[in-house]
């Protein structure tokens, strides 16, 4: 690996080599040098004598030299055996010598290919246990849109209207789609960088499908509730001809020539892409190349992430609904922070074909919009597979939006609840579904019981360093933006040190886990959980299960505050329908940050 950070051709910078050690060295400035894989040598100086320091680089330099050129031998397994906690005799270690050292020539082999991060990997991950089956029968789904609705008398007000209010007023040509994309591009371009939530506005590529939109509607042709209406992509979904830049400076200007799945499947339906939106750079918090994406309801904060973009767009009414992703909470939290309603569907739902992968058992693809009921129409019309995703499925999602609560087996979470004060808004929740006819057993969730230790950090992170290992290796990580501990850099080569048996090991614990909590939900339809409570994010993402977050109000703090419904895996229809008949009771589903009403 080569790093020549922050060096040019300026006087007074040298550039040399000490067995095999690249150095620029420039008077008066840090100097940096690459001494093996993450071996980093520091030193600043403000000698103007560099034939002098040259001699003393040597000098420091040549017991790395010497430990650099070292072949593998016993002490070497003896230090390993200690990092990966397993201890080999003498004689083990002496029969081990020539095998690591193939092994070892193998990977300088496959470290001279380069891997795109499309590549798949042969390995596949099903939530079904066995037995489970997977719904195949799609019903007819009947979108019942409001009758009535009207243009509001101040037009500002349409950025807060649902999607399905929206495709009323266009089904009923009481606006035209290219009057509603250009309204929406308006607000992009007046709040997306007081938000930084907007990387590519795609405007002449809007009101085309505007316009194409209008005139199949003129004709008759209308295509369901999404026909004509805007919307925005998480950038990390390719679109031809535009750039996908997944938030981080390295692929900044990259341009893919692949439409997503996801793209492809809102284009059938009519949909209108109008920009595609920020995200964490890699997909990781809301810190990208262009900035911190804000949280509409206090822009001194940040949105949360990686979702960044389509959950604050959403927010502050620039797009009536947009298209995230979720590895580990990345629809989830910036759904809570921001106040909308993110559904996290049932892992391989939806094809992520032209998707940046960052892991490849966890990636999933979902709507991030105002209401429970505009997710289960987007999500609709999302669903799928194209093929090119050896994990997506193609299965029914029959939602009728309509709830018997006498019939449905609901439950919250106690042992979570309890942590909480009674004063807080989570369990205004059960009284508004109480009321609303619900009745709600108390059960505690199994978290540590069946979640012993965090299996999620040794598998996302084996698999996000291998889907990114080609930029460690090329040292591009040293382009991304935030470079502490916590972040994807460090990360990546943290993770570079897990053993294969132990990731392998970890996904056997992740099937014992995928057993019993499948066993668990046996007994319930839904599972009500504070959002943030315990394991069971990272448990119900390591199994596939589908949440929706909906916002309940305000904390203390004047932010917005959520609450999680679990379901069944492949159930979307029943906790979205009970989301719809919360956020129908409580209504605070159409509040909306005041700063971006006009």
């Amino acid at each position: 690996m080569d790093r020549r950070d922050g060096c040019s051709d300026e006087a007074g910078l040298v550039f040399f080599t000490v067995a095999g050690f690249s150095f620029f060295i420039r008077e008066g400035a840090r100097i940096r040098a690459n001494m093996g894989e993450g071996c980093i040598f520091r030193l600043q100086t403000n000698t103007t004598n560099m034939t002098r320091l040259r001699s003393l680089l040597l000098l420091l330099l040549f017991p790395f030299c010497t430990l650099h050129a070292q072949k593998i031998d016993t002490a070497w397994l003896s230090a390993a055996g200690q990092l990966f906690d397993v201890a080999f005799t003498p004689a083990e270690k002496d029969s081990m010598v020539d095998g690591v050292t193939d092994n070892q020539r193998i990977y300088q082999k496959m470290h001279q290919q380069n891997l795109p991060n499309s590549q798949p990997y042969s390995l596949g991950f099903r939530p079904a246990p066995p037995g489970y089956a997977i719904p195949v029968k799609q019903l007819p789904v009947a979108w019942h849109l409001p009758v009535g609705t009207t243009l509001p008398a101040n037009r500002n007000d349409l950025a807060f209207y649902t999607v399905a209010e929206l495709a009323s007023l266009v089904k009923t040509k009481k606006i035209s789609s290219v009057e509603l994309t250009r309204f929406f591009l308006d607000r992009l371009k007046k709040w997306g960088d007081t938000l930084q939530c907007v990387v590519t506005l795609t405007e002449d590529l809007a009101l085309q499908q505007a316009r194409q939109a209008d005139e199949e509607i003129k004709k008759g042709i209308y295509k369901g509730p999404l026909h004509g209406i805007p919307y925005g992509l998480k950038d990390l979904f390719a679109v031809k001809g535009f750039k996908t830049t997944w938030g981080a400076a390295p692929y900044k200007d990259q341009v893919i020539d692949e439409d997503a799945f996801v793209y492809q499947q809102l284009k059938k339906a009519g949909a209108v892409l109008c920009a595609k939106l920020t995200l964490g750079a890699l997909a990781s918090g809301d810190n990208w190349f262009g900035g911190k994406t804000k949280n509409p309801w206090n822009i001194n904060v940040g949105s949360s992430g990686s979702s960044a973009g389509p959950a604050s767009a959403v927010s502050a009414g620039l797009l009536p609904f947009a298209i995230g992703t979720e590895t580990w909470g990345s629809i989830v939290s910036p759904s809570h922070t921001c106040g909308v309603t993110g559904l996290r569907p049932t892992f391989g739902s939806i094809s992520r074909s032209g998707a940046m992968v960052l892991s490849w058992s966890l990636d999933k693809a979902g709507p991030i919009c105002r209401s429970a009921e505009d997710d289960a129409i987007v999500f609709y019309y999302l669903k799928g597979t194209d093929g090119k995703d050896g994990d997506a499925v193609n299965r029914a999602f029959n939602y009728t939006g309509k709830v018997n609560f006498k019939k449905l087996r609901i439950a919250y979470a106690g042992n979570y609840f309890k942590q909480i004060p009674k004063t807080m808004e989570q369990w205004a929740v059960i009284d508004v579904l109480k009321k609303a006819g619900a009745d709600i057993k108390e059960v505690t969730f199994p978290d540590s019981t069946i979640y012993p230790f965090n299996i999620m950090r040794l598998i996302i992170g084996a698999e996000t360093a291998a889907a990114f290992d080609p930029m460690t290796r090329s040292d591009q990580d040293d382009l991304l933006t935030w470079q502490r501990k916590v972040d994807w850099p460090n990360g990546f080569r943290v993770s570079r040190i897990i053993p294969a048996a132990e990731y392998v090991n970890a996904n056997r614990y992740r099937y014992s886990l995928m057993l019993a909590l499948n066993d668990f939900m046996k007994q319930y339809d839904v599972i009500v959980l504070p959002t943030y409570a315990g394991n069971q994010l990272a448990m119900t993402n390591l199994t596939g299960h589908p949440v929706v977050c909906v916002p309940i109000g305000m904390n203390a703090n004047g932010r917005p505050n959520s609450i999680t419904f679990m379901g069944n895996l492949y159930d979307e229809a029943t906790i979205l329908a009970v989301a719809k008949a919360y956020q129908d009771a409580s209504g605070f589903v159409k509040r909306h940050p005041d700063k971006f009403s006009n």
